[in-house]
């Protein structure tokens, strides 16, 4: 199957279409309001504008624009302890593109390069591996952020350095669990949700079994989606169906790459790395019970957190209060004041008009003269 011939087919798109819409009208009929759908995850908030979905489908469905953007919940004090250790001069900073910009209170990894700092951009973690054997006189530190995605890749990295015995290489791991990020917004019930698009990269590494919680106790109907228009719609058409016959259970519609159980290999890497259930601040969400990992004692020489200064302050969260309200589905990004105001990619306010996956970005990207 090639993605313009099967994913991105116009006949299946309006197939789909001419589905969803009855049965979301008629739910939405019953319960007086629009059915409130959070798609977890950025990607699909830049699928469904950049696709288009959101002009497609009825008004009786509503997104929620959920919380899985990693970099947009990033805590003010990681940017600053990135920052604090790339200013030095023996250390080299390295990163993936798009924390380079998240503001902190100390500025973002970005003015630090301009000003000299030793910052680098890497498209893989295996590559800090070959920045530190060619640099040995530098003290190199990648900065590892990410939802359980990215978290085997980081791992698998750890061991590598270990293995090879490489000295110069820290990790400085900033990692949030999905699982317990979504329970805390329900357990918080500022929002009013009717069900949830699950994320499709997340769950090929956690698969799907592991939110069998979220229908059980919170009584919530989840569908695991895709990221093209025909993956998308499948996934938001069983969603529907279950809130039209009352049903709440967890459903796959991205079978092709997801597995129940996940992915074992990746699980494994994590779970001999890294130490869960660590309560973690996060921007927008505070702290959320059990959401947090730290390295394990075996391999706590390889953890930048020893590099640290004790005495660096921790500040609360920088930036305005409605990023913490669009992080959390509370208003959509243009009903924020800033918004292409004070807010824009070349000078964002906060994180969320910074990172690929932030819901603004994806409004001020796809929605141009839709929104003021």
């Amino acid at each position: 199957m090639s993605l313009n011939t099967e994913f991105r087919d116009a006949g299946r798109v309006k197939a789909l279409l001419a589905a969803i819409t009855p049965v979301a009208d008629k739910v939405a009929a019953r319960l007086g309001r629009p059915l409130q759908i959070m798609e977890v995850c950025g990607g699909h908030t830049h699928a469904i504008f950049r696709f288009g979905l959101h002009q497609l489908l009825p008004e009786s469905i509503e997104f929620i624009h959920g919380p899985g953007c990693p970099v947009c919940v990033l805590p003010v004090e990681a940017v600053d302890q990135a920052v604090s250790l790339a200013r030095r001069k023996n250390v080299i900073l390295a990163s993936f593109g798009d924390p380079l910009r998240v503001p902190g209170s100390r500025g973002s990894l970005l003015q630090a390069k301009a000003e000299g700092a030793g910052v680098k951009v890497l498209y893989s973690p295996f590559d800090a591996l070959a920045l530190a054997q060619n640099n040995p006189h530098k003290q190199v530190v990648f900065f590892a952020i990410g939802f359980d995605t990215t978290m085997p890749g980081i791992a698998c990295s750890l061991l590598a350095t270990d293995r090879a015995g490489i000295t110069n290489l820290r990790f400085l791991c900033h990692h949030i669990r999905l699982m317990p990020t979504l329970t805390g917004l329900l357990e918080a019930g500022e929002i009013r949700l009717d069900g949830f698009v699950g994320p499709g990269h997340v769950s090929m590494v956690i698969g799907s079994r592991v939110y069998d919680p979220i229908a059980s106790h919170y009584h919530k109907p989840l569908v695991i989606a895709g990221f093209e228009p025909v993956d998308f719609l499948q996934a938001l058409y069983q969603l529907v169906r279950q809130l039209a016959e009352g049903r709440c259970a967890i459903e796959n519609a991205y079978a092709r790459v997801v597995k129940e159980a996940g992915n074992p290999a990746a699980l494994k890497a994590i779970d001999r790395v890294f130490e869960s259930g660590v309560d973690s601040h996060w921007r927008g969400l505070g702290t959320v019970p059990g959401s947090g990992v730290r390295v394990r004692d075996q391999y706590r020489h390889l953890d930048a957190a020893g590099l640290l200064e004790t005495d660096v302050p921790v500040e609360a969260d920088a930036g305005p209060a409605w990023c913490n309200a669009v992080l959390t589905g509370r208003i959509k990004p243009h009903q924020c004041p800033l918004f292409r105001r004070q807010c824009t990619p070349e000078h964002p306010a906060g994180a969320l008009m910074v990172s690929s996956e932030g819901a603004c970005a994806a409004y001020y990207q796809y929605r141009v003269g839709e929104v003021t």
